[in-house]
């Protein structure tokens, strides 16, 4: 039996206090073609337990598994190995739970945790203090848009070509509904960023500046001259960090001057799981704090001078008044942080040093042996473990002829900007440790057949 507990007269009471004709007036907002005019086909309405489990292992029989065939996608989920004891931990029934609980006398593992993690997140962003988490590295960087407003008391953000056009999309969708003003501009395939474009349009009016590194196209540049120029003129600098395992070989962008740093954990403890649950990182300077989103969890002492953890700032607005919230969007992601704290504090600072450099290395291998294929230009100057190629064709039509080939071959820029023709033979490329000489040898191999 279905089950259903508000009636036809409940649902109009609804939506005449809110102001809405029907139902279909609350996803105005969602495009029509992602719409459903109907159930989805090819499921039945109803089914037995053991017709539904068959049905769905036969659709899932259709994937090319990242864990089966060389793997070579990034652009901001990365496939690492996870060693096998983040999963154990973080299934015991202490820790086995999606959010921060809020009863600090029975919550002391976990608000340790939450502690360390901040801690772990602080350091290897380079910042003074870090958060409990938040829900994913996209949302977590409009939450730094909208802090920086809130510090600066403006509303205009520019945005570098190099941000990660999801990331983009995110703080348009908030921007349409709190006035802020976004300067964007597309990528090009150069070896630069747009550094300069975003020294020139700093003023008196810009809330912040916002900066992936390394950025979308896997170039690394150095944020200080944008730091300094910001602060000239009273902005703020937000670093955007996709890929944490980076830090490891290269600067943390708070030593260069950034004021936020945010970024997608997901390359540690946490695997690519078709898309989520991931986990947002988000760092500051001390003097912020207050205006950061989220929770934070201290160290005390309780009544008997023994150290404990509580929660010391929570404000999102289903804590406060919804006046003063920082935030409504940031859901603490506790078991992925979880997840992220074990991987990193198994692998240590020397741990996460010699994984950065196996990473490098191998993407250096990668990206020698794939521009020995004639008309296979590589794009950057320097990058870390994800480079771009500029192919003799278009991009989208190789990458499906890879995978046909068994071979998840990088992500074409042409998926990610479907109206930017300038950028349809770009190719980015992203090697792990998870990737062989083997998966980078046949995967040059199905390559130079394709573009042959």
């Amino acid at each position: 039996m279905r089950y259903l507990p508000l009636t036809n007269t409940d649902r109009q009471a609804m939506l005449a206090v809110i102001g809405a004709k029907s139902i279909d007036d609350l996803f105005v907002d969602v495009p029509a073609e992602a719409q459903l005019a109907g159930p989805i086909a090819g499921l039945p309405n109803h089914a037995s337990e053991m017709a539904v489990e068959r049905h769905f292992s036969d659709l899932a029989r259709k994937n090319m598994a990242a864990s089966h065939h060389p793997f070579f996608l990034g652009c901001g989920a990365y496939k690492h190995h996870v060693p096998a004891s983040v999963d154990h931990i973080i299934q015991r029934g202490e820790f086995l739970t999606a959010y921060t609980p809020y009863q600090p006398e029975i919550a002391q593992g976990t608000l340790q945790m939450l502690f360390e993690f901040q801690t772990q997140v602080a350091r290897l962003f380079g910042c003074d203090v870090a958060n409990a988490s938040m829900y994913d590295g996209s949302t977590a960087c409009w939450e730094a848009i909208g802090m920086a407003g809130r510090i600066t008391k403006r509303h205009k953000a520019i945005l570098s070509s190099g941000l990660h056009p999801h990331y983009v999309s995110v703080a348009r969708t908030m921007a349409k509904y709190t006035g802020d003003n976004l300067d964007t501009a597309l990528p090009e395939l150069s070896p630069t960023s747009d550094s300069a474009r975003l020294l020139d349009a700093i003023d008196g009016e810009t809330s912040c500046v916002v900066v992936q590194y390394p950025d979308i196209l896997g170039r690394i540049e150095d944020l200080s001259a944008i730091a300094a120029k910001a602060h000239e003129h009273g902005a703020l600098l937000i670093a955007v960090v996709t890929e944490p395992v980076a830090l490891g070989a290269i600067k943390a962008p708070g030593e260069m001057g950034a004021d936020i740093v945010v970024g997608e954990g997901q390359s540690l403890g946490v695997g690519l799981q078709f898309g989520g649950p991931y986990v947002g990182l988000f760092a500051c300077k001390e003097k912020f704090v207050r205006q950061m989103p989220g929770r934070l969890c201290g160290e005390t002492v309780d009544a008997e001078g023994k150290r404990g953890f509580v929660l010391t700032l929570s404000t999102r607005e289903q804590h406060i008044r919804r006046e003063k919230a920082t935030s409504n969007i940031c859901t603490n992601s506790g078991l992925c942080a979880l997840a992220f704290s074990i991987h990193m504090t198994l692998l240590g600072e020397k741990g996460l040093r010699g994984l950065a450099q196996v990473n490098h290395a191998l993407a250096v291998q990668a990206a020698d042996r794939l521009t020995q294929i004639p008309g296979v230009e590589l794009v950057n100057d320097s990058f870390f473990n994800e480079f771009t190629l500029r192919l003799p064709k278009e991009a989208r039509p190789v990458v499906r002829a890879l995978a046909d080939k068994k071979v998840l071959g990088g992500v074409s820029l042409g998926r990610l900007y479907p109206k930017a023709t300038e950028l349809e033979n770009g190719l980015v490329v992203a090697v792990t440790e998870t990737s062989s000489a083997e998966d980078i040898e046949t995967f040059a191999t199905a390559l130079q057949e394709i573009l042959s």
